[in-house]
Parts: structure tokens; sequence; C-alpha cells
């Protein structure tokens, strides 16, 4: 069990928006296991259902580079966003992503490739900026989609140059029709993953475990309302018809055309161009995701100082 210490409950109410007291509580109760007091707090309703942990603090670039019926993403990161906007970062950023097609999702094999403007490998060429820029630069990721007949369209949000942003994405569309106006579906479809975050493709493609938490915390919000089993079972299965469409990108509302789903918009390709069009696949990468920038505590730093 561990400890529920001020610095775990500062951390549940960041990442939850619950009081402190309720926070505390929450851990008490739950042997200070962060993900459990997460859910206790949503079924009292203290708590958002989506409130996510922490803040993407990492700074760098995403590169985007299509290719046809393929196409990828690459995070490059630094130590502040003042270099992600200097010309040699975002050269070099522009270059590995031109490499990584070949990588094809692979970002060891990505970092052994030769750049060809200074001949060094991926990683070498990095550790070469590093003594130009002054700040710590590091190839973090690389993700890769394709289709045997279709396209890989592509959206960059927050774009700092051609192809180069905070937000990356990548969608698959395959078909056998018009390959440019499968590119223009195709980036309507990405700048909505931009906005709306999917968690899955399709409802099967989602994990069946997050239904089943989903699943767990509203039927006990439902049965704290004192109505009878069967009109909670009914109020638990709408909760789980929202959930999917907030979570799954077929089902969701398109931001394009709120008039229709993302599915209807695919149905819409196919009509049109006389041919089957399937929404295969996408990838959606926001830069410093997973990452945490440290937090200066400027009281705790001036009370070492004082002390030292």
């Amino acid at each position: 069990m561990a400890q529920v210490t001020p610095a775990l409950v500062k951390q549940l109410r960041e990442q939850s928006g619950a009081g402190m007291m309720d926070c505390k509580k929450a851990l008490e109760e739950n042997g200070g296991d962060i993900e459990a007091a997460t859910d206790w707090l949503r079924k009292k309703g203290l708590a958002a259902a989506a409130k996510k942990a922490g803040r993407v603090a990492a700074e760098g670039l995403i590169g985007l580079a299509l290719e046809g019926p393929k196409g990828v993403l690459v995070e490059v990161n630094s130590e502040t966003d003042f270099v992600a906007r200097n010309e040699t970062f975002q050269s070099l950023v522009r270059e590995v992503t031109a490499l990584a097609l070949s990588a094809e999702g692979d970002v060891e094999k990505l970092k052994t490739l030769t750049i060809p403007s200074s001949g060094l490998p991926v990683e070498q060429a990095a550790q070469q900026a590093i003594g130009v820029i002054g700040e710590n630069i590091t190839v973090r990721r690389t993700s890769y989609l394709a289709v045997q007949e279709g396209v890989v369209a592509g959206y960059m949000h927050s774009q700092a140059a051609p192809g180069l942003g905070k937000i990356g994405v990548l969608v698959a569309l395959q078909s056998k029709g018009d390959p440019a106006r499968l590119a223009e579906v195709g980036k309507q479809i990405a700048m909505h993953v931009a906005a709306a975050n999917p968690q899955a493709l399709d409802i099967a493609s989602i994990d069946p475990t997050l239904v089943d938490r989903e699943r767990a915390i509203f039927a006990d919000q439902a049965k704290a309302s004192g109505k009878p089993d069967n009109i909670v079972e009914k109020m638990v299965e709408g909760r789980i018809r929202k959930f999917y469409e907030e979570a799954v990108l077929l089902e969701q509302v398109f931001v394009v055309d709120t008039d229709k789903r993302v599915k209807q918009v695919v149905e819409a390709a196919a009509k049109e161009l006389g041919t089957p069009v399937a929404l295969v696949g996408f990838i959606r990468l926001a830069l410093g995701e997973g990452l945490a920038k440290e937090e200066q505590d400027l009281a705790s730093e001036v009370a070492k100082l004082t002390q030292g």
C-alpha cells in the first residue's frame, strides 16, 4: 500500500481537477493507487471523465512526410520552444523526416540512416547539432502508415514551417478512386483527428478493458440514482453509446461538417468516386506526449539556497 503523501494528493488533484480533501480521501480509500482513486472520484461525480494527467511539456517539432500510399511522422525533441523555431533545428527535422519513410516506423533503424547533406547517420547528426545549437536534441519516435492501393493523407497543426509543427496526423484511405480527391478527403479527416483525438478507429478495435472500466463507472453512477435495475441497464447502455461516439473515429461527429459522422463522410466519398473507400488507419502524434517537464518549485529552491 502506497503512503498517501502531499505530493501524491497534489498529483491526483492536477490529474482529476477534484478538491484537495476529496483527493486525499480517494487515495486513502484506494491504498494510494492513483488510477483507482481517479475512478473513485469519477464514481462520486467529483472528477471529469476525460481529465488527462499532467501537461504536454516537451519542446521540439513533429515532422510530416507523404509519398502517395505511404506517410510518416517523426518527433524530434529540444529543450526549448526557442530552438524549435531555429532554422538549423528545423532543417535537421526536415531531413530526418524525409529519411523516415524508408525506416517504416522503426526509430532505431532511422537513427542509423545517413543524412545526405552531412553524410552523417541521423543519431550522429543530432549529436553534432547539440554542439551547434547548445541544447539536448533527441530523435524520440517515428510512426509509419501505408496502404496497398489508395492514399495516406496528412495534416500538421500549429505549423512552424511546411511539414513541421506540434500535432501531426496521418490518415489511410484504401481505394481505387482518384488519388487527388482521396487526398482531399483524407486531409479533412486528418484535421478532424487532430481536433477530436479519437482513441480507436472503430468499435471493434477499441481496448475492451477500457470499455469495461467505463461500463463499471457508469453502472455505479446510475445505481446511485436509485432507479430500478432495468432502467439502470438502459442508462448504462446509453452512456456506452455516448462513449463510443466520443472515443471512436468512425462514430465521431465530423468537426468540418457537424451534420455528419466520420463514417458518413467516408460513405459519401465512395459514392462520389463510384468505388469503395475504406478508412483503414490513422496515427496522431502530439509533441511531448508522455513526457513530463520538471516543474520548478520556487519556494523549495529558495529554501534550499537559504539552508545552504
